[in-house]
């Protein structure tokens, strides 16, 4: 009896008929399997060993070349020279190919179809082997990139020998009810591979719209932030849906599924939501882009990266914060170059009583505006903001156009540009001073006492 009458005749039993399955496609290999002992099979075989031991003698031969020639290509791209690695690691599958469809094409020349039927059927498998090892290195998860490999792998596989239906049969009657559903083997296969398939294609898809997006000099960097987070959004969801749809899930049950979410929403999810929330409104605001240079509390730096949940910022020591949406909604944000880079600094100091306060004032603004990085187009100024009790005091105030550059830096710049100016033109910077006054009719008296000496007022 045929194969597919078989498994049509037989019950209904998931489990049960499981090894009566099993004999069926046993029953069905046995004649292939003994056309193996033909002489005409014997020496397709040996002719595609004999192929696999020339592409071996080959890829010894060539690999070193081909690996010394690329890494002589210094000025190609990047993504062109990991796909010249993917193909040296394949060097060998790749010969093997090329080798056995030429003797397949000169055999079927001299002799008949027959006579490489068998040499036809392993060089598809080899070919169909190839391509998927090689497709799939565009998934960048190795998890996921191994489950699509060897799925593919096993279905080109049965596809080729005739198997497919058979083992389509055989998994979808392995499997168990969960209420109304019954989920089968062949149904979580095909959900591994349809969602992995459609996975890549929408990491792909929002990958390549986000590079454009973000290659556009005509939208604001937020903008392109909240683009592209739409982007991935829209991708993944219409791949999940798709993918449930084509597997054949009822998506009516998951309305229960998402009242469920939202009371975890409600509940224990307020942060995570705030913070997703407090980030769109963010990138709709425009209040931060990448790039800006900001303060939050003792944090200074520059924005990295707009997340969902935190904003990426960059410290000058190479430190990188992470700061939750919300903070910056709620706290007060010194945004240094929000609707410009120009910012203005100012540095205290004081000089003697004796120094002219107008040549000073004179000398400090041409020493700041001789510091490099000093904006020469905004004017520099000098103010005298009190006399104190040691010293005249007074406020430096500059401009620069580079706050990404640091503020410690230029600040400690035009110190040491005014301490040098004031050596130069005899002007000095006074420190505290206390006097002591002797009363009249106090005498100070000199005791040694354990190698110490002690002044003690009378």
């Amino acid at each position: 009896m045929a194969l597919h009458d078989d498994l049509i005749n037989a019950p209904d039993a998931p489990l049960g008929d499981v090894v009566g399955i099993w004999q069926a496609i046993a029953d069905n290999l046995e004649p292939y399997i003994m056309t193996l002992w033909r002489p005409w099979v014997g020496y397709q075989v040996l002719i595609a060993l004999g192929v696999f031991v020339v592409a071996h003698l080959l890829t010894m031969l060539l690999a070193p070349r081909l690996h010394a020639w690329m890494r002589a290509r210094e000025g190609w791209p990047m993504w062109r020279i990991r796909w010249l690695v993917v193909l040296h690691k394949r060097l060998h599958g790749i010969l093997f190919v090329g080798l056995i469809w030429i003797v397949i094409f000169a055999m079927r020349e001299v002799t008949w179809d027959s006579r490489s039927y068998h040499l036809a059927i392993i060089a598809k498998l080899a070919t169909a082997w190839l391509i998927v090892a090689l497709t799939t290195r565009l998934i960048a998860n190795p998890l996921l990139r191994k489950i699509v490999r060897y799925g593919a792998w096993t279905w080109v596989t049965l596809s080729i020998l005739g198997l497919t239906e058979a083992f389509s049969e055989l998994l979808d009657n392995i499997g168990f009810a969960f209420g109304d559903v019954r989920i089968s083997l062949l149904l979580i296969v095909k959900a591994v591979l349809i969602l992995g398939v459609l996975w890549f294609a929408a990491r792909l898809l929002s990958r390549t719209a986000g590079s454009r997006i973000t290659g556009n000099a005509d939208i604001s960097p937020s903008m392109q932030v909240l683009a592209v987070k739409a982007m991935q959004l829209l991708c993944y969801g219409l791949a999940f849906y798709i993918g449930l749809k084509t597997i054949g899930i009822d998506l009516t049950g998951l309305a229960v599924l998402s009242g469920a979410i939202g009371v975890g929403l409600g509940f224990g999810l307020q942060k995570v939501v705030s913070n997703l929330v407090s980030g769109v409104i963010l990138l709709l605001d425009k209040s931060i882009k990448p790039g800006d240079v900001i303060s939050l509390g003792e944090t200074f730096g520059w924005i990295t990266s707009l997340g969902a949940r935190y904003v990426s910022i960059t410290t000058r020591d190479g430190k990188e914060y992470l700061i939750p949406n919300e903070d910056l909604i709620t706290g007060q944000v010194v945004n240094w170059s929000h609707q410009n880079d120009f910012v203005r600094l100012d540095i205290h100091f004081g000089t003697a009583y004796e120094d002219n306060p107008h040549d000073v004032r004179r000398i400090a603004v041409e020493a700041a505006m001789a510091v490099p990085r000093v904006l020469e187009t905004k004017p520099a100024v000098c103010h005298i903001t009190g006399f104190g009790d040691s010293s005249i005091d007074y406020i430096l105030r500059f401009w620069i156009s580079d706050p990404t550059g640091g503020l410690t830096n230029i600040r400690g710049n035009v110190f040491l540009a005014l301490w040098d100016a004031f050596a130069a033109n005899g002007i000095s910077i006074p420190f505290p001073q206390r006097e002591v006054k002797i009363l009249q009719g106090s005498s100070l008296r000199t005791e040694r006492q354990e190698g110490q000496t002690n002044l003690t007022e009378k």
